[in-house]
């Protein structure tokens, strides 16, 4: 696997059918959409941003949401050909799309194929058809396993989801959950902790003490039951939630953990530039009228870029990269900082986390072992006091 970040394209859709009640992301239910001017005012932003970014090989491009199968697959094919006329793009470039596994959008399938993805990421997040229902989700267990078998058939990669640490979840019946998925899952799996989040429809259940996760104790139990069980079937971590069997780590991701850069077009959409030496942070406005306004008007709909700091740009580093078993560079790291990148870190926090067996060190990487990414906010908060 090549330590290149690469540069991405993100390409944000920002409407669902309905608001999961999990899901804090910049996702909005409208009874109408115009496709038209929505195709148009993506391909427009992109504009935008080739214009800063000319001459950049585009190594992916990922769609995401929102529901982007909602989308029509013209809107698709509009964007991919914008991007192809406005970048080089390199050899086998990874295109993405997220869908959701409901029979009306998986008959798109073909359809996106052919407007040029070559990779979807389902969001089955259970193979349980009560859990399912608690978490707000549209299709059914069978659905989502038909889903993933269209999938496999029309798509060379994909790759699903699920979330644990679901309330009242055991370790056998989750290790029984995920040995169900595996299947299914040929070359990657993404498998994410159960969380609440202010704004969403759990968060004043959870508050007032109706809905009730695995405590502390028995989530990192679950959590090591899933990096064993998808180790053991050839699947092993290379992110903290990520899976995959060598060679089908999602590139697109990738770029963001190796902190590279890439560009956010759409409602809310966020971008690391680095322009003239210098590193931006580029964001959209969330409201997705607002932005389709600006954009018509001004030809973007961001914010004036950010300038990051060195200190910021090595902290950000830190904070994606250690997310990932490789960890990061310590090249990468004098890159981002300006410095000699250990005096980025407070060295007295750094032997505590080596002695405790949390980070590994040598002369060209630090990362974090397997029990410092299972406590990684932890060990971040120590070692960027």
């Amino acid at each position: 696997m090549t330590s290149d970040p690469g540069f991405a394209i993100y390409v944000h859709w920002p409407f669902c059918k309905s608001k999961c009640p999990y899901c804090d992301f910049n996702s909005h239910v409208r009874e109408r959409v115009d496709h038209a001017r929505w195709r148009a005012a993506l391909v427009r932003e992109l504009e935008h941003y080739a214009g800063l970014t000319a001459g950049r090989t585009v190594t992916s491009v990922f769609f995401g949401g929102g529901t982007p199968s909602l989308m029509e697959p013209e809107t698709v094919g509009a964007v991919l050909d914008r991007i192809a006329a406005l970048w080089p793009v390199a050899p086998g470039l990874e295109v993405t799309l997220e869908a959701n596994p409901t029979s009306v959008e998986a008959d798109k399938f073909r359809a996106f194929r052919n407007a040029g993805i070559n990779r979807v990421s389902l969001g089955i997040q259970s193979l349980n058809d009560t859990d399912l229902r608690f978490l707000g989700r549209q299709h059914s267990a069978h659905e989502a396993t038909g889903a993933i078998a269209l999938a496999a058939r029309l798509f060379d990669r994909f790759s699903f989801d699920l979330i644990y640490a679901r309330p009242g979840q055991s370790i056998a019946a989750w290790e029984a959950e995920l040995r169900q998925a595996l299947d299914h899952a040929v070359g990657h799996l993404s498998v994410y902790q159960l969380t609440i989040e202010e704004g969403t429809a759990f968060f004043p259940l959870h508050a007032r003490g109706d809905l009730v996760l695995p405590d502390e104790d028995l989530a990192g139990d679950l959590y090591e039951a899933t990096q064993s069980l998808l180790s053991g079937a050839g699947l092993p971590a290379y992110e903290i939630s990520n899976h995959a069997r060598p060679g089908e780590e999602s590139r697109h991701n990738l770029t963001y953990w190796r902190y590279g850069d890439y560009v956010g077009v759409g409602p809310g959409a966020h971008g690391r530039l680095t322009l003239e030496g210098e590193k931006f942070a580029t964001r959209a406005h969330r409201a997705p009228e607002i932005w389709l306004e600006r954009v018509e008007r001004d030809g973007h709909g961001a914010a004036s870029p950010d300038p990051i700091d060195r200190t910021a740009r090595g902290t950000e580093l830190l904070m994606m990269g250690l997310r990932l078993t490789e960890g990061i560079r310590l090249a990468r790291l004098a890159e981002e900082a300006g410095r000699d990148p250990l005096d980025v870190l407070d060295q007295a926090a750094l032997k505590r986390l080596i002695d405790g067996g949390f980070l590994a060190l040598d002369a060209e990487r630090l990362r974090a072992t397997h029990e410092g990414r299972q406590r990684l906010n932890a060990v971040l908060g120590s070692l960027l006091a």
